[in-house]
């Protein structure tokens, strides 16, 4: 078993307790890969996206993540403490950050966005999806850093000795799974023209049933289980995701629409 190394939090100090966190960087590393990749697929000849239109389109996704994300998460697992310190919702350098806060928030930036480029909103959709993962990748190390997010405890040869107690750990497992495999299925599948919507679809199927799976070996994040004495709010969150994934996927291919490229645009 491996003892967990006590990261300091603050990667770069400007003083005793402020500076640049591990948890910002993280998530900065995330938005930076998403941006460079965006700029890649979208001078592939099949995106309907022109590389130009990246750069804001980054910038709305990053701000749909992180207020969603916070947001999301001071009201799914903590509304206590916002009702007892108002102020907490933003302090985002502690940690505490809901992917299906995020989702929401995201799906609004992409709304947003897609209606200022005058293009169907499931289009930029589909050319957002397979980004989202790097972020749940860079995030989720932002999380084993911060030492949050553990899972339960294990005998397994892997685990990781947190606090004298040997856990699974679950936010690495997130990071290869949600993140790492997610995007390359994604990045993969969408690199050729596909039904508009389907793409989308995909993602929530994958994310939903990676979620779930691991859920089983992760503590809940407000440390009570929502029902039954095992299922957990994450598993609740992610369930209609891949009902809604698969439905999404079913409707794109018998609909066979398949969005005009960027060119067509012109």
């Amino acid at each position: 078993m491996i003892e967990f190394p006590e990261f300091d939090p603050i990667a770069i100090h400007f003083t005793e307790t402020r500076g640049l966190t591990w948890y910002g960087l993280t998530y900065l590393a995330g938005f930076v890969a998403s941006w460079l990749l965006a700029r890649r697929r979208a001078a592939s000849p099949h995106s309907p996206l022109k590389v130009a239109e990246v750069d804001d389109l980054i910038f709305y996704g990053a701000m749909g993540v992180l207020l969603g994300g916070r947001l999301g998460y001071m009201l799914f697992y903590a509304p206590g403490a916002v009702l007892d310190n108002p102020l907490s919702i933003f302090e985002v350098w502690k940690g505490g950050m809901s992917f299906h806060g995020g989702l929401i928030g995201v799906l609004c930036a992409i709304g947003l966005y897609a209606r200022k480029l005058k293009l169907p909103f499931w289009v930029v959709g589909d050319f957002v999806t397979p980004l989202a993962p790097l972020g749940l990748c860079f995030g989720r190390i932002g999380n084993f850093i911060n030492g949050e997010l553990w899972g339960k405890v294990t005998d397994v040869p892997w685990a990781i000795v947190y606090r004298g107690v040997p856990r699974h750990p679950s936010q690495l497992y997130e990071s290869a799974l949600e993140g790492l495999a997610l995007f390359f299925i994604l990045w993969f599948y969408s690199a050729r023209p596909r039904p508009t919507m389907a793409v989308s679809g995909l993602f929530l199927i994958g994310y939903g049933v990676f979620r779930i799976a691991i859920e089983f070996v992760r503590l809940p994040d407000d440390g009570e289980y929502f029902a039954l004495g095992w299922i957990t709010r994450g598993q609740v969150l992610s369930t209609p995701m891949v009902l809604a994934g698969v439905f999404m996927m079913v409707w794109a291919y018998r609909r066979g629409q398949v969005f005009s490229t960027k060119e067509q645009r012109a």
